[in-house]
């Protein structure tokens, strides 16, 4: 297969860049990773791979001889036509989106007539228009463009990648087009082949809308918490409803990634830069907060003053399957916590590494065990499946308090209040 198929090029080796180039070389393409970080590619050469995603470092292994590293573009322009541009598109303090690596990155291309770019990365509606402006201005015009959003969820990224509910290109019905079409069609997937500005816009209404979703379902939480009704038994009935479904009817503590946080405020921020007030985005993103912060008040009510408390956070990382800590709700916890007077003790069994980058004061344990020794409560923050298997017989042994605040509705209520502890979770109904 990889003789007849094409070699491609992915600028960004980050978790979209990687997952990428992990699966088009699964497909049997060549594929040459570039990336600015020295580090990263050098590490990335000796096959170890800097982000946790289930089966990645695997993929990665077994196609070694398709893929190539390097921090010069020299080799990808030379060897592929296609350059898939997967470099970071963070939130500015605005709320708009960083657009400086992908400005970067056509600023280095050469004037060409059989090369094209192909946008993996979030990008506002209208960039690809940008990027045509200065394709033109810098003597670029035979550069061609195309928009390809991603829709990978960590935790399942490779499997998203080689199974998606649909490939978007969006493209001025040109030959890069048709070779982005051509790349995809092993896959035999769903393809929706529309203009530039529009393939833009799939990607940013659909995160909004999944997380207008979540934070729909945690209002509802929250009222059922005020009534007495069971949040869990109102999705089921309505997730039964074709027209709603079950996905992302799961009440917690807020979203949070690399994805949704940032995608939300771009749209919000894109539709106020055109001058339409977006009333329900700015509603998401207000629930979205403030349902971190009821963890707090859940905690205080049981405990009253959490001066001199500890207080154990299971879980990191914004969701169980990967180590991004980027807009995770445990950042938010253990900074209110502290500021409250409370000790912080964590444990995260994958993203210890990072979550110690961004969290300052907390202690560090090296088990779910260790992490509640003493504690006089348990905050579950990400739905590891380890936490849904503890021993809570045990674990009450060990713990100063009776507390267990299940942020995430995925651990046993019956079998914790078995053992002695106060569960609270999620949109509950109070246990008998």
């Amino acid at each position: 297969m990889s003789s007849q198929r094409e070699p491609i090029a992915v600028i960004g080796t980050g978790y979209v860049g990687l997952v990428t180039a992990a699966g088009f070389a699964e497909l049997g393409n060549e594929v040459w990773c570039v990336d600015v970080d020295a580090d990263k590619i050098a590490r990335l050469e000796h096959g170890d791979v800097p982000i946790y995603e289930p089966g990645l470092a695997e993929s990665i292994a077994r196609s070694s001889g398709r893929l190539h590293f390097s921090t010069e573009l020299v080799a990808a322009l030379e060897q592929a036509r296609l350059l898939f541009v997967a470099v970071g598109t963070p939130p500015t303090y605005s709320g708009d989106a960083d657009l400086s690596a992908v400005q970067a990155v056509v600023e280095a291309m050469p004037a060409s007539d059989h090369h094209a770019l192909v946008m993996k990365s979030t990008v506002p509606v209208g960039t690809g228009s940008w990027v045509r402006r200065m394709l033109d201005e810098r003597g670029r015009s035979g550069f061609s463009y195309v928009s390809c959003p991603e829709f990978l969820k960590e935790g399942s990224a490779l499997r998203d990648f080689l199974a998606p509910d649909r490939v978007v290109v969006g493209d001025g019905g040109d030959w890069a087009g048709d070779a982005v079409v051509e790349l995809y069609a092993p896959l035999d997937a769903p393809l929706v082949r529309t203009d530039v500005a529009s393939a833009e816009m799939i990607k940013l209404a659909a995160n909004a809308f999944l997380a207008t979703k979540i934070s729909f379902i945690n209002e509802i939480a929250n009222v059922c918490e005020e009534t007495g009704a069971d949040v869990l038994e109102v999705a089921r009935g309505m997730g039964l409803d074709h027209r709603i479904g079950t996905h992302f009817l799961h009440p917690g503590i807020g979203f949070g990634g690399s994805c949704f946080p940032k995608d939300v405020s771009a749209l919000k921020q894109l539709a106020g830069n055109s001058g339409y007030h977006f009333q329900l985005l700015t509603a998401v993103i207000e629930v979205n907060e403030l349902q971190k912060r009821r963890v707090i008040a859940k905690l205080q009510k049981h405990l009253g003053s959490l001066v001199g408390k500890t207080v154990a956070l299971l879980g990191l990382a914004f969701k169980a399957n990967t180590d991004d800590m980027r807009d995770a709700s445990s950042l938010v916890l253990a900074a209110r916590l502290q500021a409250d007077g409370a000790r912080v003790r964590a444990y995260d069994p994958v993203a210890e590494a990072e979550a110690r980058k961004l969290m300052h004061g907390v202690e560090f344990a090296d088990s779910a065990l260790a992490a509640v020794s003493g504690a006089d409560a348990i905050v579950v923050v990400t739905e590891w499946p380890e936490f849904s298997e503890l021993d809570w017989q045990g674990l009450a042994t060990t713990t100063a308090g009776r507390l267990v605040v299940d942020g995430r509705n995925c651990v046993d209520g019956e079998a914790v209040r078995a053992a002695g502890f106060v569960y609270e979770g999620i949109g509950r109904r109070p246990l008998d």
